[in-house]
């Protein structure tokens, strides 16, 4: 609250040598009113990342991806490239097992989706009457020599996807890595290079923890859908 003091002088002629001083105040209180100001948080899109690696190697930020632009379509290519590379290690995020795959009624191929990065015959470590690798977009059995299956299959997938569907751990680290790569083809400055390197690593150890929290792995290796509580030695500690 604002408190206002408003003060009045008055001089009264009483003799030729005497006046008189009146002094009039009064105070007002007004309310202090606070003003909310929204905030928004923009998550990472495909351009706050160009203007990212932009601002690594030294370069103004731009307002829209033209990829007519050289440096920018050069920059573009990096991060798309990233984003492939750091996806196709295989994440929690991106990777799905035992998903089932049926064939097409009439030619009994099962096509491969175009953002299928890596897939695998679920359990064929120990079912080797299977193998199947991709050929001209559709599955191929490497063992029977044929496109065609009679019954579905469950494969093991490593999906490729947006770079704004990724968790922002992963995003960042790709803007990191990308950074470096920028710099190493487009800057002759090995200090910068060595900088952004570090940050990068520090970006990736983030990913590691992210794996680590969201795979909740177990050297026991029990399946999905199945619970098992493991032994918890810091649960001693509570007695």
């Amino acid at each position: 609250m604002d408190l206002v003091l408003r003060l009045q002088l008055y001089l009264t002629l009483a003799s030729p040598n005497l006046y008189f001083i009146h002094i009039q105040w009064e105070a007002s209180v007004s309310p202090f009113f606070f003003m909310a100001i929204p905030t928004t948080v923009d998550t990472d899109t495909e351009l706050s990342a160009v203007n990212s690696i932009l601002g690594a190697i030294g370069q103004s930020p731009v307002t829209t991806l033209n990829y007519e632009n050289p440096e920018i379509g050069f920059i573009y290519n990096i991060l798309t490239e990233v984003n492939k590379d750091v996806q196709n290690e295989g994440w929690v995020f991106n990777t799905e097992y035992n998903v089932e795959k049926q064939p097409e009624s009439t030619t009994k191929y099962i096509t491969i989706p175009a953002n299928v990065l890596r897939y695998d015959l679920h359990g064929d470590n120990f079912n080797r009457n299977k193998n199947l690798v991709r050929r001209n977009g559709k599955l191929w059995d490497t063992i029977n020599q044929t496109y065609e299956f009679d019954s579905s299959v469950k494969l093991d997938i490593t999906w490729l996807w947006a770079y704004e569907e990724l968790p922002t751990a992963f995003k960042r680290y790709i803007i990191s890595r990308s950074s470096v790569r920028a710099a190493t083809q487009l800057v002759s400055n090995p200090e910068l290079v060595k900088l952004l390197q570090q940050q990068e690593g520090q970006t990736r150890a983030i990913c590691m923890e992210y794996e680590c929290n969201q795979g909740d792995h177990s050297y026991m290796g029990f399946p999905d859908k199945s619970v098992y509580r493991t032994y918890q030695p810091y649960t001693a500690l509570q007695r």
